[in-house]
């Protein structure tokens, strides 16, 4: 991107983002490779904390793929480029699954944000901003892998909830996420927390394990610290659910999976939790696009 272009996106976001307040808690859910069950946990996590009374919004970031709508069984009308330019407003996008959780499509056309005239890029900073007004959670489910699309989002996240299964390739790839994540310009150490959620584990033990593994590593070669947030355990209900198109949760409330998504879910709500994390957690999701939009300053 030319300079001058870059200076001109830099100064619309630093006006739109004027008088900015906490919004909503920005949890994103990402993995180093596909097919460890990233999607299924950012679905059935917006439930078990809709279900707490929270109001969840799920940004389905995985762009090409659609695996969120996929899920829910429900091909949304419109998505984030309708906003773009300029023939939907943003609540106009949302759609609602036969579950009652509201989720937001990206489109193909969102990997060029960078590429969008001041114009446009004012017109979608002040649409996204609306949504802080709509949820308490937007859960950000980005593709997967460590492509410039999939970084972007993360290392502008607080709060990183990477998925890995036992498998050894699972936890190489997602040491190489955090690897890419903490290279990336635009995060912040201080800011932001990495949290690991060991899927598709057969023991208690199992999944301490793999988080051991990737933190290990994570400490000794990256100087970096991770918190283990939780584990799900391989459940055949789970995976007969996906293939249905169900909500697992809700089918099958009280298979261990479920049971485990739930936990989850209680524990990244509790207040003690939420303290620990750090304000930075509630910046808002004007904050959030902005860490992303901010790659355009080189």
């Amino acid at each position: 991107m030319a300079k001058d272009q870059a200076v001109r996106l830099r100064n619309v976001v630093k006006k739109n983002m004027q008088h900015n307040v906490p919004g909503a808690r920005i949890l994103t859910v990402t993995s180093g490779k596909g097919g460890v069950g990233k999607s299924s946990l950012a679905v059935n996590l917006g439930w078990e904390m809709e279900k707490r009374g929270k109001r969840v919004i799920i940004f389905d970031a995985d762009f090409g793929l659609a695996n969120v709508e996929v899920m829910f069984g429900k091909a949304p009308k419109h998505s984030l480029l309708d906003v773009i330019s300029g023939n939907l407003d943003i609540e106009e996008v949302i759609t609602e699954s036969p579950y009652g959780i509201r989720f937001i499509s990206g489109g193909s056309g969102i990997l060029g944000l960078n590429d969008l005239d001041p114009l446009q890029l004012h017109f979608l900073i002040r649409s996204i901003r609306r949504l802080n007004g709509l949820c308490d959670i937007l859960i950000v489910d980005t593709g997967a892998g460590i492509s410039h699309q999939v970084v972007d989002f993360v290392a502008a996240s607080p709060e990183i909830l990477i998925v890995s299964t036992p498998e050894p390739s699972s936890i190489s790839d997602a040491y190489s996420l955090v690897k890419a994540t903490l290279g990336h310009p635009n995060f912040v150490r201080d800011d932001s927390r990495l949290y690991l959620v060991a899927n598709k584990v057969s023991s208690k033990a199992e999944g301490e394990a793999v988080f051991e593994r990737i933190s290990s590593a994570a400490s000794r070669f990256l100087r970096t610290g991770m918190d283990f947030i939780g584990m799900i355990p391989e459940d055949p209900a789970l995976e007969k659910a996906v293939r249905r198109q169900q909500l697992f949760c809700k089918a099958a409330p009280s298979a261990r999976a479920a049971l485990a998504f739930s936990d989850l879910a209680q524990v990244l709500l509790e207040d003690s939790f939420s303290k620990k994390s750090g304000a930075s957690s509630y910046f808002g999701i004007s904050g959030f696009l902005n860490g992303i939009l901010h790659r355009s300053k080189g």
